[in-house]
């Protein structure tokens, strides 16, 4: 889990950078994430119904939250492994 793919994309989705948002998508080893970024980019561009743009967005944004709050959890317990 690459923790420094979740920023980014954070990063590249507020600032509406959605060139990088898509190489991103491409070279990120996490599927899950590649898909939502897929989906969100395919609403915007595609979809003139702004809910649909809007829950995309969103299904996006929780997963990047879900995966930086497993990543936190993962590196704390490495670290009490390592402590015991």
């Amino acid at each position: 889990m690459n923790k420094v793919d979740y920023d980014r994309a954070l990063y590249y989705t507020h600032r509406s950078e959605w060139d990088n948002l898509l190489i991103l998508m491409v070279r990120t080893k996490d599927d899950f994430l590649s898909k939502k970024i897929e989906h969100f980019l395919r609403a915007y561009q595609f979809s003139h119904d702004y809910s649909v743009i809007e829950r995309k967005l969103y299904a996006l944004l929780r997963y990047i939250d879900h995966a930086n709050e497993t990543a936190a959890n993962q590196q704390l317990e490495e670290t009490f492994m390592w402590m015991t």
